[in-house]
């Protein structure tokens, strides 16, 4: 065989095995929650779905690289989903209770994060605590898992691809999947329902959807998902309004706050700045510049 057949086969191998990867961590659906980013890195980014085995607790795995060497920085701000994420960089990981707030990260330089997202609820039976104590808070993977944390992060660091870094995760977390499930299956399905339900807009709503008393509701979000009911139903709507103005469709504001069950407009005016940290008029204005800004490219 030639120099040239062989790098030939070589090559048909290498496509074989990413069209395989693919078929296995199909790309996940498009990211919900980001806010206004006015100006892409250059570099990849990455969404692969679970196993069918690890698929009741993680919602995906995830991996960004950026190249801004030359440039300057990006921000970026999202608004949190209420999971908990493995998060691994530079040959050290953590794991990432859910963020109350915006999350912002600022990119500059070269650099690249792989992670893993798990399903509201789903990160829960990995461990023996009420998800409410990671909340707020990053600890080293090694605190939670040990020595096995501390060695897949470094042999992620060190992977070539993100197919290799996908492999890596599975068989870490199948290592460590409980034979149980722990956590009710129940809440990790109510929370994924309010994402699109815009009927969902109180907690006696989801209650009732899910047969128990408000009480036991919020007992058992702060266990398995780590924040409360209402935080959740908030959170989403928030993603709504913010996804609404930044496509330009908002011209009734009253209406808008109202179908995202606040009271009145001011309660909705004020429940976006603190969290988003600006006005909803002023977050669209934004996006009406960032809009100008990508016709005049």
């Amino acid at each position: 065989m030639s120099a040239l057949d062989h790098h030939s086969r070589e090559r048909r191998l290498d496509e074989r095995d990413r069209s395989s990867a693919t078929a296995a961590h199909p790309p996940a659906g498009p990211p919900r929650g980001l806010l206004l980013p006015l100006r892409a890195a250059a570099g990849d980014h990455h969404r692969r779905l679970p196993s069918a085995a690890l698929a009741p607790f993680v919602a995906h795995y995830w991996a960004v690289a950026w190249d801004l060497r030359g440039e300057s920085p990006i921000l970026r701000e999202t608004l949190p989903h209420p999971s908990v994420h493995l998060v691994f960089e530079g040959g050290h990981g953590r794991v990432v209770g859910v963020v109350r707030g915006r999350f912002l990260r600022r990119l500059a330089g070269q650099g690249e994060v792989f992670g893993v997202k798990f399903r509201p609820g789903g990160f829960r039976p990995f461990v023996a605590l009420s998800v409410a104590r990671l909340t707020g808070r990053e600890l080293p993977i090694g605190e939670l898992f040990g020595k096995a944390g501390d060695t897949l992060a470094t042999d992620l660091h060190t992977a070539p691809d993100v197919t290799a870094r996908i492999a890596l995760a599975e068989a870490f977390l199948l290592a460590h999947r409980p034979t149980t499930t722990t956590g009710p299956s129940w809440v990790t399905a109510l929370v994924e329902r309010a994402v699109d339900d815009r009927e969902l807009v109180r907690v006696d709503d989801l209650a009732r959807r899910a047969g128990v008393s408000v009480r036991t509701l919020e007992r058992t979000f702060q266990r398995e998902v780590g924040v409360s009911p209402k935080w959740v139903i908030q959170r989403y709507r928030l993603h709504e309004a913010a996804a609404q103005l930044a496509s330009g469709a908002v011209a009734d504001w009253p209406r808008l706050a109202g179908e995202l069950g606040y009271f009145d407009q001011a309660h909705f005016i004020r429940d976006f700045k603190r969290v988003v940290g600006t006005t909803p008029a002023a977050y669209a204005r934004r996006a009406e510049a960032a809009i100008v800004v990508t016709r005049n490219r």
